[in-house]
């Protein structure tokens, strides 16, 4: 591969990332909570029966923010059956993943995890079988302080203080057929609308998002963000959007490519949403929630199944097993989240444990990191600051990338830069993350950073293996980790490197400015 050049300014800003942007999701699904974050009787749990082993990972993933119950569980959820003495709570029957649901885990369990784990809890509420008026009640039980019944009742189950939830979901997927009491756009921008304003009178401080579409390959998309933001605009702040990646087809270098069709989806829902603006003469601009994305298929059309017969509890559906090509095209999603610091303020990965998650446990057993944990871990905690705009002058390739996961089989033509790259300035430190896509050539890399001072290299890590259907297991936790780089040179405001083939990389830089 010819050498491929960057050029950054330290005057040329996209934007500044919101601590938010590097969140994830847990839901009622599978053995994502019971026997994930929550197993009592489990050596490392705690009194509250929570996995200090699975705490111990998420501290070190170290995501910002956790989206909860849902999900397309929370379309069905009574918010009322979690909360107060657990041995009295009703098992119900949930129509999302075909289980029954104990209800041993509820709200106020999830607050007390969230602090635990030092996340900030995200709550989205039931506007599938549910309106409005639960939603407020939802908000008053959890943020009220103190002297009204809802307010109190939280009191007499334990929790003193108010959970101070600041950012609600206004219900999940609510175009797709699946979900419980799916709606059109006005059915749901109506109910949306009515939910916000009376969350917000109850908490005018609350951050809203509205559910945009289920996805980009959804018949509803456009219209329906656009239909939607016309009854929500003054009462939410942010829409979400959803997307996974998949390699359906065997393309590992359309698979690896499939990332920029996310800068494209963001790019088109920020152009609907300051369209509805421009018709209302307004300067309020939506920012994004992209509160799903992941690589996520080998479950859905491979042996295992989304559901299993007999409504069992908890049972182990979902549970992907990453590659390291998996996490290759999973860095590449980081990194356009990271391009569009702009408009995209939230984000999270779905999920969190054994369901399409980073962390995997065995039942009574121990937890480990998947391939995917590892360019997460490194873009959450070195992701922070301000997102330089890079030149990137680097060879491409045309691929086709499969998308089957909508109502109709799609097919989008790309041409993708071999190396996809972002860099972010924070505190005297620049940090690049890097994904060289070739897969039988290494990349020579030359960077000019100007406006930064003199460089020094702080750390150099590289994910990379030579088999790419390589994953980690319980008995091989370690067989996919990153390793150091040494092959980086520093000449005044000049940084050269060579970048393995098919590689993620983390290149950190000491900054004198």
């Amino acid at each position: 591969m010819r050498t491929v050049t960057v050029r950054l300014r330290a005057d040329s800003v996209i934007g500044t990332t919101d601590r938010r942007l590097f969140g994830a999701f847990a839901e009622h699904l599978g053995r994502s909570i019971y026997g994930g974050i929550y197993e009592p009787g489990h050596p490392t749990a705690d009194a509250s029966g929570f996995r200090g082993d699975v705490l111990a990972l998420v501290r070190e993933l170290g995501p910002t923010i956790l989206r909860y119950p849902g999900g397309n569980f929370v379309s069905g959820y009574n918010w009322e059956d979690g909360v107060g003495a657990a041995e009295q709570r009703p098992r119900r029957l949930d129509l999302a993943w075909m289980s029954t649901e104990t209800n041993r885990f509820g709200t106020n369990e999830f607050i007390d995890w969230c602090r635990a784990a030092d996340i900030e809890p995200m709550l989205a509420v039931n506007l599938g079988t549910r309106a409005g008026d639960a939603a407020r009640t939802l908000v008053e039980y959890c943020n009220h302080p103190a002297g009204t019944a809802l307010s109190d009742l939280r009191r007499n189950h334990g929790w003193e203080k108010p959970h101070a939830v600041k950012f609600w979901c206004l219900g999940n997927e609510m175009d797709g057929p699946w979900q419980m009491e799916a709606k059109t756009a006005a059915q749901y921008g109506r109910i949306a609308v009515e939910a916000a304003k009376l969350m917000k009178r109850v908490d005018p401080s609350i951050e809203l998002a509205a559910c945009g579409s289920s996805g980009r390959t959804m018949p509803t998309f456009g219209a329906w963000e656009d239909t939607v933001l016309e009854h929500t605009f003054d009462h939410v702040e942010f829409i979400s959007l959803h997307t996974y990646l998949n390699n359906y087809a065997g393309d590992t270098p359309a698979f690896l490519a499939s990332p920029d069709l996310m800068d494209s989806f963001i790019d088109e829902v920020v152009a609907i949403a300051d369209a509805v603006a421009a018709r209302r003469n307004s300067r309020k601009r939506i920012m994004l929630s992209f509160d799903e994305w992941n690589v996520w298929y080998r479950t859905r059309r491979n042996g295992e199944q989304r559901m299993k017969p007999g409504w069992p509890e908890a049972p182990d559906i979902l549970e992907e097993i990453y590659t390291m090509e998996d996490a290759l095209a999973f860095g590449g999603a980081c990194i356009a989240l990271l391009n569009h610091a702009d408009r995209v303020k939230v984000g999270c990965l779905a999920q969190l444990v054994n369901a399409i998650a980073p962390i995997m446990t065995e039942t009574g057993g121990p937890a480990w990191r998947q391939t995917i944990f590892w360019p997460f871990a490194q873009w959450s905690h070195h992701g922070h600051g301000r997102v330089l705009r890079a030149e990137v002058d680097s060879p491409t390739y045309d691929a086709t990338y499969f998308d089957p996961r909508g109502l109709r089989d799609l097919y989008f033509p790309l041409t993708a830069p071999l190396l996809k790259l972002a860099a972010v300035e924070n505190a005297q430190s620049l940090t690049l993350f890097a994904v060289n896509r070739s897969l039988d050539e290494p990349c020579p890399l030359e960077v000019s950073a100007a406006g930064f001072g003199t460089l020094q290299v702080r750390e150099v890590m590289q994910l990379r293996h030579a088999d790419m259907q390589a994953t980690n297991t319980r008995q091989e936790p370690d067989r996919v980790r990153p390793e150091p780089l040494n092959d980086v040179r520093v000449e005044g405001e000049g940084v050269s490197a060579t970048l393995s083939p098919a590689s993620w990389t983390m290149l950190r830089l000491h900054t004198t400015r």
